[in-house]
């Protein structure tokens, strides 16, 4: 948790970005949720949004931001005796209130009669699209809006609050794309434990072990030291599907091991780092050439990075890089500038060079991608792999994004283009038919774009060259 004064001073600024907008804007924190029956819960994760205004990081809580008077109000209840007894005393609501900077506090249930006047005065009641079933439900009895139409975002004016609202929506993004010095800290922080995560997860990748294994010590690392992992640990030796969550294969020598995966600190900031390993120590002349293309894309990228700059035009130069360097393999065959707007890169690279990361590990993304990831002037490129940049915007300093050039080799990806002719004659597939049991290989960094251009973000880099991850595994 921050200072009183972080969440009072966000809170004050979205009064700010809605002053146009009239009525009320409501925030529904997450609850408990039972994993097989009630009282054996999933871990408790807040709602991300709650947290970034209300602070508060606990189940039942709600809140209210009066958008004509700026009064606001914290709900939820004290415990009672039974509480107590199974988790001892507990800070009353009104200290929590305090601790950040909201003196009004009510019990929860007066949050029901709060939503349920401004609905009856007919006055906006804005809420942003929820994450959680329960939020969802919640929402739709208190304003009676249909339970399908409550996750629906559109403008309170245009469709008099019959969905979550466009323009509360477009507040929230404005301001969490922009990260503040104390969040910048906490990122750092997540990326130094998921340099240790990472670091374990190279330690463990020798012949003979099991995928598992080396995930269950990894986010050993993230619960030791953090909240645990920011998302489900991808890590295969089957690189080509690109979020592989299956962990049951023994490390085969002559294969290559993904790991796409990330911590989550304690104040709930991610870290999103991907690292591909030889599973023999060593890689093959083949993965060698594919693996020192990616890692020179992930530089290139990088070098790229700087505000002013779109981070459409950082993956479509990048997206070209990839394709000289497949042209040099002669795996592709032909004029990159004519392959390159025909989404020939969306054969090797299907997914876009980054996203946003913040308190989510995709920030935001629950809100509409779009929203998150385009401005207003933008629109998806409707092809595979271009379409796919789930981050085109103008770069602005306190942008927090990832860097994750990949190249896959999916066998039935490229069956379908060789039988559609979606290539349009600039795939080699009698070439690429040796590459089918290669597997996929990804890199990604974290970045902060700065005023002056980027730094990656944690305090010391995972090794990505190949001759230094070889030397590396050699040693341990």
């Amino acid at each position: 948790m921050f200072e009183a004064n972080v969440y009072s001073g966000r809170r004050k600024r979205l009064l700010q970005k809605m002053a146009q907008a009239q009525g009320i804007a409501v925030f529904v924190g997450n609850v408990d949720a039972a994993m097989n029956y009630r009282g054996n819960d999933y871990k408790f994760r807040q709602d991300s949004n709650f947290l970034y205004y209300w602070g508060v990081d606990e189940p039942w809580f709600a809140a209210v931001l009066d958008l004509d008077s700026g009064e606001e109000c914290l709900y939820g209840n004290d415990v009672d005796i039974d509480d107590i007894i199974w988790m001892g005393p507990q800070p009353s609501v009104a200290s929590k209130g305090e601790a950040v900077g909201c003196a009004r506090t009510l019990p929860l249930a007066e949050f029901d009669k709060a939503v349920a006047q401004a609905v009856s005065q007919g006055r906006p009641v804005h809420f942003l699209p929820p994450a959680r079933y329960y939020n969802q439900s919640k929402l739709a009895e208190l304003t009676g809006i249909p339970y399908d139409q409550v996750r629906k975002v559109a403008p309170m004016a245009a469709d008099g609050g019959r969905h979550a609202s466009e323009e509360l929506v477009k507040a929230v993004v404005s301001m969490r794309l922009v990260k503040e010095a104390c969040e910048i800290e906490e990122i750092d922080k997540a990326c130094d434990l998921g340099y240790l995560m990472h670091t374990e997860a190279r330690r463990g990748c020798k012949p003979g072990v099991l995928e598992q294994e080396i995930v269950g010590r990894m986010e050993g690392v993230t619960l030791s030291k953090g909240w645990g992992v920011s998302f489900t640990t991808i890590l295969s030796q089957n690189g080509e599907t690109l979020h592989n969550h299956s962990h049951h294969q023994i490390i085969t020598p002559g294969r290559l091991l993904v790991v796409d995966a990330g911590a989550e600190s304690n104040t709930h900031y991610a870290s999103d780092f991907t690292r591909t390993y030889p599973c023999s120590g060593k890689f093959t002349t083949r993965q060698r050439e594919i693996y020192d293309l990616v890692e020179s894309a992930n530089e290139y990228a990088y070098s790229l990075t700087r505000p002013g700059t779109t981070y459409w035009d950082v993956h479509y130069a990048t997206a070209r890089h990839l394709l000289e360097g497949l042209k040099a393999l002669d795996l592709v065959r032909g004029d990159v500038d004519e392959m390159l707007p025909l989404g020939i890169s969306g054969l090797f690279m299907p997914h876009g060079l980054g996203h946003n990361m913040g308190m989510d590990v995709h920030d935001m993304e629950d809100l509409g991608e779009n929203y998150v990831g385009y401005a207003e002037d933008q629109k998806r490129h409707p092809l595979l792999g271009l379409g796919n940049l789930r981050m085109a915007r103008r770069l602005e300093p306190g942008h927090v994004i990832t860097d994750e050039p990949g190249i896959y080799f999916i066998p039935a990806l490229i069956e379908q283009w060789k039988r559609e002719g979606t290539d349009k004659g600039f795939v080699n597939y009698e070439k690429l038919a040796g590459y089918y049991d290669f597997g996929g290989i990804r890199l990604e960094d974290d970045i902060l774009v700065t005023p002056d251009g980027a730094r990656r973000l944690g305090s010391q880099r995972l090794p990505i060259r190949s001759a230094d991850i070889e030397d590396i595994m050699a040693k341990e």
